[in-house]
């Protein structure tokens, strides 16, 4: 009973999309006990090879057949939208415009907590008070400089000094996917820093960076170079480098070896009197058989 109500499913099936939107009736299928899943073929333009679905039911010792659901649902060859991938992986470098946000995540692998407690030293810390006294005592400064908020020899003077007084810091994993895309730009396998004259470890126009980094990358102040404002790595360069600014001097070409820029006159023929035949032949030339 279930497999022939098809003018029933037809009917729910036109109910939810419009009249005449549902095509011919292209199959059916038992679900289970008296469940039955009738398709037809959906004519919707942008809907290739979808097919509405509705599946009616009958209840255990019934005579009618009653409607259980209809849904629009994509076939073998459907045309179907690209999968949906989140904002945060469809985000690429430079994206960003001006009065854009990007929140980072709580979980981010790039970073990792840095000092947020209190001015105290840690249990077991080699920083204590009696150290703290001492080193304020005995290595005082006569300067006019403002005192800093935080006293030397505590621990939010060594965060600060080390630059980790922030609700995060850089990870080892950001530190390192940083140096990845820093030395994949401007780093020594790139065609620039192949043909360069010499590295940016011995340039005048970098700029050494502080941290850990500092050991494999500076900042480019060459407005001319190509990585003006950027991280390069040490390995890298260019041809501006400080040390190849002075041109070489142009080759001398060496000098002819004949003159060329003057003219000689040949005549066509030798003058009379001179050469190795006589204008004039002599009488003894007929018995040798000259004419």
């Amino acid at each position: 009973m279930c497999a022939e109500a098809v003018d029933l499913a037809r009917a729910a099936a036109e109910e939810a999309a419009a009249p005449g939107v549902v095509g011919e009736h292209v199959g059916v299928v038992s679900e289970g006990d008296r469940v039955v899943t009738h398709y037809f073929e959906a004519k919707e333009p942008g809907y290739r090879g979808w097919r509405w679905a509705v599946t009616v039911a009958r209840a255990s010792r019934a005579k009618n057949v009653t409607l259980d659901e209809t849904v629009l649902l994509p076939g073998t060859d459907a045309l179907l939208a690209p999968e949906w991938v989140p904002w945060s992986e469809r985000l690429r470098p430079g994206d960003m415009g001006p009065g854009d946000l990007l929140p980072t995540e709580a979980e981010d692998l790039r970073l990792e907590p840095g000092w947020t407690g209190e001015d105290e030293p840690p249990p077991n810390s080699i920083v204590s008070e009696e150290l703290a006294e001492l080193v304020d005592s005995e290595d005082a400064e006569l300067t006019d400089r403002p005192v800093a908020a935080t006293s030397r020899g505590s621990i939010a003077a060594v965060a600060e000094e080390l630059g980790t007084r922030r609700a995060r810091v850089l990870s080892r994993y950001g530190l390192y996917e940083a140096a990845d895309r820093w030395d994949e730009a401007f780093g020594p396998k790139t065609p620039m820093a192949q043909a360069a004259p010499a590295t940016c470890v011995s340039c005048a126009f970098l700029i050494p960076m502080a941290g850990s980094l500092k050991q494999a990358f500076g900042v480019c102040a060459n407005e001319f170079g190509p990585a003006d404002g950027h991280v390069v790595s040490l390995a890298y360069g260019c041809g501006g480098h400080s040390e190849a600014a002075v041109m070489p001097k142009p080759v001398r070409p060496a000098d002819h070896a004949l003159d060329t820029m003057r003219v000689d006159a040949y005549a066509l023929r030798p003058e009379r009197g001179e050469g190795s035949v006589p204008a004039e032949p002599d009488g003894a030339s007929e018995d040798l058989g000259h004419s």
